[in-house]
């Protein structure tokens, strides 16, 4: 079968066709351009002048995907058009094509530089001109997608915080980021260690150099040398290939050591050596390599413990922590909680083709009563379950239990505490005598108070609710019409065990 016509590439729907701009005072060039353009299934449009383009440019109708752009132009000449578009914000990325048939060599370097994607001479080839359109075309459409890529990229690494220990932190990136120290920072896990080196290397001069990232506690301690600095072939068994370690990947950029108090002691002396000196050396060569890398490094550990405890070398200790921070924890941040959860789930509907969901305001307050060892991280996973579980509203009984907080858990001091000094005279009630509103006390024939017998008609309620939904806390508060926090603490209120009523 014989290889399809060029036409057979052209955008099959007329609505989503490309429109292309031709600039050329001379009405045949625009005519020809015109009947080729349009054979493809390319929208067009006409400009005589420089004037009349920009005019189109700015007028705000069908937007423009490419321009083709005669030098020789009355009045402003296709030089100083192509300028005027990469000079204005809203046609800046556009791609155009130069055309000329008196154009110099100097001519076409000065366009190129200007941002032209190429120049033809007239007169104008068909194939040629097609060939230059289609490939402008997926040249631009392909710098828009790592342009929106990097907007994502950016936005899910974006830190929220209003308060002051979060605007603290803010100052202090901004100061040391344009600088080229090392950074030590520290902090509790799921605090956003990583987020800060990523808004460091964002706000350097390296900003548009490589950031490599490299977690040193998940790297076997007898590969992480070669991870580092790379190998030679059959340096070791395994070797079967020249290998380009991770200091050499970020030349020119950013290296993250996250969790660096984990790295072993040999490692840490050739990454000293590397941050004095820039030399490195792949594992098996005695070649030595010269790098330019900016380092930060990140931990959960007290870096001082581990030097005391001869776990990780002082001297190196002292060449990262030239400027460090501390990443707050979530429990010192409660302010910034609700611009949190608010960010997590919107994030996480449109991530996943979800329509957004609104939040109940009592989960915000259930939320801000938790503890959160595990910080921003256990946040956002919570908030994600949640998205998942709800419907349109994200509510309490969306939320999964707290794994720090159980209700059940006997204190065992307090139970000896009571067995063996003076406790409560405690009065049992039976079944009928709750349901019947008696309240005759079993036992040494003492009345109970209308508070004392509301209680134990309540906790006995409570004990029932919970037996019948399998003692699951969520379930049980949305039935008794109560919060899940208030559940729990009339649970530890009436020491209820798990198992009561079974």
């Amino acid at each position: 079968m014989s290889a399809p016509p060029a036409s057979s590439q052209a955008p099959s729907d007329e609505a989503a066709a490309p429109t292309i701009l031709v600039v050329d005072d001379e009405r045949n060039i625009r005519r020809t351009l015109d009947m080729v353009l349009r054979g493809e299934g390319f929208h067009v449009v006409e400009a005589a002048s420089g004037e009349d383009a920009l005019k189109l440019l700015s007028h705000g109708g069908t937007p423009v995907e490419l321009a083709i752009v005669d030098l020789m132009l009355p009045g402003m000449n296709g030089l100083d058009l192509l300028d005027r578009i990469r000079q204005d914000d809203t046609t800046r990325d556009l791609p155009v094509i130069v055309i000329s048939g008196h154009a110099t060599v100097h001519d076409a370097v000065k366009a190129i530089k200007l941002g032209a994607g190429d120049f033809f001479e007239k007169p104008l080839n068909r194939e040629r001109i097609l060939v230059g359109v289609r490939n402008a075309l997926k040249t631009s459409r392909l710098a828009r997608e790592v342009r929106n890529l990097l907007a994502e990229v950016h936005a899910r690494y974006e830190m929220i915080g209003q308060g002051p220990a979060m605007q603290r932190l803010f100052k202090e990136i901004d100061r040391v980021a344009p600088t080229k120290a090392s950074v030590l920072i520290t902090g509790e896990s799921g605090t956003g260690k990583e987020l800060v080196s990523r808004a460091i290397h964002r706000l350097s001069p390296r900003a548009d150099a490589p950031f490599v990232k490299v977690n040193c506690a998940a790297i076997p301690r007898e590969l992480i040398e070669s991870e580092l600095f790379g190998h030679e072939k059959g340096a070791f068994t395994g070797a079967l290939s020249r290998k380009r370690g991770l200091f050499e990947q970020a030349h020119g950029g950013t290296l993250f050591l996250d969790e660096i108090g984990d790295m072993d002691l040999a490692a840490q002396a050739k990454v000293l050596r590397a941050l004095q000196s820039g030399e490195i050396g792949r594992v098996g060569s005695e070649h030595v390599l010269h790098v330019d890398v900016r380092v930060l490094a990140a931990t959960n550990k007290d870096l001082a413990r581990q030097v005391a405890a001869g776990n990780f070398r002082e001297d190196l200790y002292f060449r990262l922590a030239v400027f460090p921070i501390k990443t707050p924890p979530l429990r010192e941040r409660t302010e910034d909680l609700r611009p949190l959860i608010d960010a997590f789930l919107s994030a996480f509907c449109k991530e996943n083709g979800l329509k957004q969901r609104r939040i109940d305001p009592e989960v915000y307050t259930a939320l801000e009563r938790r503890r959160w060892p595990g910080n921003v991280r256990e946040l956002k996973n919570v908030i994600e379950r949640a998205a998942i579980l709800s419907g349109d509203v994200v509510t309490i009984a969306d939320l999964p239990e707290d794994p720090h907080e159980s209700p059940f858990e006997e204190d065992a001091a307090a139970s000896e505490s009571a067995s063996d000094g003076p406790s409560e005279e405690r009065i049992t009630l039976t079944d009928e005598a709750v349901e019947s509103g008696r309240h005759t006390p079993v036992g040494d024939g003492k009345r109970l108070t209308l508070r004392e017998f509301r209680d134990r008609a309540e906790r006995g309620y409570i004990v029932e609710v919970l037996s019948g939904l399998d003692w699951n806390i969520s379930r049980a508060a949305v039935v008794l019409g109560i919060e899940r926090t208030n559940l729990h603490k009339k649970i530890r209120s009436y020491g209820i065990k798990r198992g009561e009523g079974a």
